[in-house]
């Protein structure tokens, strides 16, 4: 990026500064002996064209919009359309979770993302004795097609974009918001929107997993393979960094680990025998935005252009699209705090000026009672507004990529970009994600990440304001949401007339028909299908996929 005569001049210049710096610390030093980025990496006292020499502009920079993506994957970026503002909600029923997303509409968001209470999330219908306590306790019930209406009511499904943060039965809520849209009219090929759909993450992070590896990844092929005819516009897998960093992962590690498994996705559907440019154009990423701002920049700069390399070379995609990595954020969830929770709202801004300043293309920021309880309707307000405050008074949405060229941004981006490529290429080593998975590898790496930060947090070696200094005094929190005990019997209520109301018959048989589809290689995705718009329940399709495929049992050898 610089020729040789003003690196040289550059070099002499800093060794010059550092001189001086030296005599003048003797006197007054530095508040700490060593500086770290919120990942415990080593930060230098300044960044020079030094510490970006051999860097080539146009391979590793380049312009937004073009390859390698470092600084966008759209030309004009915010100043074309900006991010797609979409508030995570849904808790109670589909009634209560319905009222929200029409109140989120109507104060500017643009488009719905829909939290599934923990039944849901790993395939059992509300009156299931396991489901005991938690329906809709963290997210909305949906026990079938009927809930989905409800949830949907109002809402033209041809004029938003939805994200579901649902995996393990991804391919049955996808079914089931197909088929509200057939009952609105509206025809699959103009729904827009996400599943998350990124079970490997389950295993490393989550934990809600329902199917071995091996059928789980059949299933994500199957929706690849569907939806690249069917459901051209649906982005069919958010392959989740978030998660992973909830976890206690450093910011390389969220790249690196994310990033192998989506290298696992496209292995996979290329092995099912998808055309990697008829698929690859419809995945997606979600990233986490912590509180170190810089650092975080720099990891989105970097995802981008591993991402494009990796497309490029290791699978030889053709269409830019398929190389152009799209993400969305969400704020750390981990970073709030019980402690002093308006100190949030701070919190919030910084990483949503982190993500915006990144490039991302939709964007949830959390509430201030989160580390309390669920969002109540004055701080989930105050959370959107603290992004179009972003959009529209801050100015940085003016310019593409304005901290491109920042000899700390680039630097930083290409120690975040090589750190994780030394982790893609040990997970290679080890068979690739799932192995690596199942090895326990990942989740090691993770667990001493996240020992280290909790160690310096106690040793007071990290200030989390209000956690370990500059605490107060606090009266216990009021006003919290808190879920009605009554959801678990009115959404039983509501299963018992479903089965006493419907075709049972027709039921059967499409539950029959998928029981044989599971067993056999053929797309699975018509028969979900089919046995959605029959009514049956999420927990009886996921059961014939249960028995067929058993249940994944967690076995790492730490």
């Amino acid at each position: 990026m610089f020729d040789e005569k003003m690196m040289a001049k550059a070099k002499a210049e800093k060794d010059k500064f550092d001189d001086k710096t030296s005599e003048a610390l003797a006197k007054r030093p530095e508040r700490e002996k060593t500086f770290y980025t919120g990942s415990g990496d080593e930060i230098n006292r300044l960044y020079t064209p030094v510490d970006n020499d051999g860097m080539d502009y146009s391979d590793e920079i380049g312009l937004p919009g073009q390859y390698p993506y470092t600084r966008g994957v759209q030309p004009t970026m915010y100043r074309g359309r900006l991010w797609t503002m979409r508030m995570y909600a849904g808790f109670a029923t589909a009634q209560e979770s319905n009222a929200r997303y029409k109140y989120l509409v109507e104060q500017g968001s643009s488009g719905l993302s829909v939290a599934f209470d923990l039944p849901t999330q790993i395939g059992y219908d509300s009156d299931h004795q396991l489901s005991e306590g938690e329906v809709g306790k963290v997210g909305v019930a949906i026990d079938s097609l009927a809930d989905m209406e409800v949830l949907f009511d109002g809402i033209p499904l041809d004029k938003v974009s939805t994200s579901m943060t649902i995996n393990a039965p991804a391919s049955v809520l996808l079914a089931m918001y197909i088929a509200v849209a057939e009952k609105q009219g509206v025809s699959p090929d103009k729904l827009r929107g996400t599943i998350q759909n990124d079970i490997l993450k389950e295993y490393i992070a989550r934990g809600t997993y329902i199917f071995p590896t091996e059928p789980s990844m059949r299933l994500i092929t199957n929706i690849f393979e569907y939806c690249s005819k069917e459901v051209p516009k649906w982005n069919t897998i958010s392959i989740s960094g978030y998660h992973i960093r909830e976890a206690g992962s450093t910011a390389a590690q969220e790249v690196g680990f994310t990033i192998a498994d989506g290298i696992a996705y496209v292995d996979s559907a290329i092995k099912a025998g998808l055309n990697v440019d008829d698929f690859a154009p419809r995945l997606s990423f979600f990233f986490n935005a912590h509180n170190d701002l810089l650092e975080e920049v720099a990891k989105y700069r970097a995802a981008r252009r591993l991402w494009a390399k990796i497309m490029k070379e290791r699978f030889g995609a053709k269409n830019p699209k398929s190389m152009a990595l799209k993400f969305h954020t969400q704020t750390g969830g981990s970073t709030l705090t019980a402690q002093q929770p308006d100190n949030n709202i701070v919190r919030v801004a910084i990483q949503t000026l982190a993500a915006v300043l990144g490039g991302t293309q939709s964007l949830h920021t959390n509430s201030r009672d989160e580390a309390l309880a669920l969002p109540t309707e004055d701080s989930v307000r105050t959370a959107l507004r603290t992004q179009q405050i972003v959009a529209h008074e801050s100015g940085v949405t003016n310019t593409v990529d304005p901290l491109a060229g920042s000899y700390y941004i680039e630097a930083k981006t290409n120690e975040i970009e090589e750190k994780a490529m030394e982790y893609i290429s040990k997970i290679d080593d080890l068979g690739g994600a799932p192995k690596a998975i199942d090895m326990g590898y990942i989740q090691q790496e993770i667990m001493d990440a996240a020992y280290l930060y909790q160690r310096e947090v106690e040793d007071n070696k990290r200030i989390v304001v209000g956690v370990n200094k500059f605490q107060i005094e606090e009266e216990p929190p009021k006003g919290l949401l808190r879920v009605d005990p009554s959801v678990g019997e009115m959404q039983k209520e509501k299963l018992r007339k479903l089965r006493a109301s419907r075709d049972s018959q027709r039921v059967e048989k499409a539950l029959s028909e998928l029981r044989r589809a599971c067993e056999g290689s053929t797309n699975v995705m018509p028969y979900i299908l089919e046995a959605v718009r029959a009514y049956g329940t999420l927990g009886e399709i996921c059961g014939v996929m249960r028995d067929v495929f058993g249940e994944y049992q967690q076995s790492v050898n730490l």
